[in-house]
């Protein structure tokens, strides 16, 4: 097994270069090409745009709270959901169940502190953009992750149900990182060269030490802690082998089995049967055994990157199963 070495800033990462050539040649001419650069200008202009706030004014452009119009759909819903997930709230003056639900989502949102960004839109005033998503009836709500819809429902529900809808979204997208928290780009940094160097060579448990030595120091080091997830991935994929995959076969109802052959899928670079095995187990299961396969399935995203696309497209599946 080769692993993938770990990215550093301003540094290409080869082996994501080849996935992103084979992804082009693989989908040359299947794809909205004029779609897909809309979001990648989308993603630049939210990389570009600062963070969104819970101390901003409510309502203002950048708060945690907005409120949006047609003009200002595109920057603050479609722009910001490539830096956090936005809950749309659509409603109207006249809805008396939106008066119920509106004011728990701003209360969420606050607490939220910027790590998801609520939407409010007027249906009355801005009728293309209910047109436009297909607004059945109202209170609506439609979350938004990259620019596509994820999970949605219509009226008003109690604060619990809502705040489960939030919190699933936020662990299903970004974990609950708030951007602009951490700087932008770190200096570099020698005592990962160290690590570095044991990767070129093969040796994982050298790599994980000289790691695990960067955040026992540092423990909020801005590269040493993706790193070690990403080495451990690969040595849980060694341990687990290729008898992985024939165990957790014979035992679909042993999430753990299924964790580890999901390891070792992505561990050889097969990462949408990583994640394909890893949604089955959270479609089919309940309860801690359904939690356990997800927040391992949101950990092999970070490990991933959500600048794979297959991430993306993951995401997405796994917010349609829990919802």
């Amino acid at each position: 097994m080769s692993p993938m070495q770990p990215t550093r800033p301003g540094r290409p990462d080869p082996r994501a270069a080849a996935q992103q050539a084979q992804l082009a040649a693989a989908m040359s001419g299947a794809v909205d090409l004029a779609a897909v650069k809309a979001r990648s200008d989308a993603a630049a202009r939210a990389a570009a745009a600062p963070p969104p706030s819970a101390t901003a004014p409510g309502g203002a452009p950048g708060s945690a709270v907005v409120d949006v119009t047609e003009a200002t759909f595109q920057a603050e819903v479609l722009d910001r959901s490539f830096q956090v997930p936005v809950v749309l709230d659509l409603w109207a003056e006249w809805c008396g169940p939106c008066k119920q639900l509106s004011p728990v989502l701003e209360r969420l949102a606050a607490e939220g502190g910027g790590s998801w960004v609520l939407a409010k839109v007027d249906v009355e005033a801005n009728p293309a953009l209910a047109q436009g998503l297909r607004v059945q009836g109202i209170p609506a709500v439609k979350a938004v992750w990259q620019g596509q819809l994820v999970a949605e429902f219509t009226g008003a529900i109690p604060e619990e149900q809502a705040r489960q809808f939030v919190d699933e979204l936020v662990r299903a997208t970004t974990g609950g990182a708030v951007p602009g928290a951490a700087a932008a780009e770190a200096p570099e940094d020698p005592r990962l060269d160290a690590a570095e160097a044991a990767l070129e060579r093969g040796d994982l448990a050298a790599a994980e030490a000289a790691y695990r030595s960067i955040l026992d120091a540092e423990p909020d080091h801005p590269e040493a802690g993706l790193a070690l997830r990403q080495v451990q991935l690969f040595r849980r994929a060694e341990e687990a082998g290729p008898d992985a995959l024939a165990k957790a076969d014979a035992a679909p109802d042993d999430v753990e089995a299924q964790t580890r052959a999901a390891d070792f899928l992505l561990g050889t670079g097969n990462i949408e049967a990583a994640f394909d095995r890893l949604l089955d187990v959270v479609r089919r299961t309940s309860g801690e055994d359904r939690d356990r396969a997800r927040t391992h399935l949101v950990e092999l995203f970070a490990v991933v990157g959500d600048e794979d696309p297959r991430v993306g497209t993951a995401r997405r599946q796994l917010m349609a199963a829990l919802f």
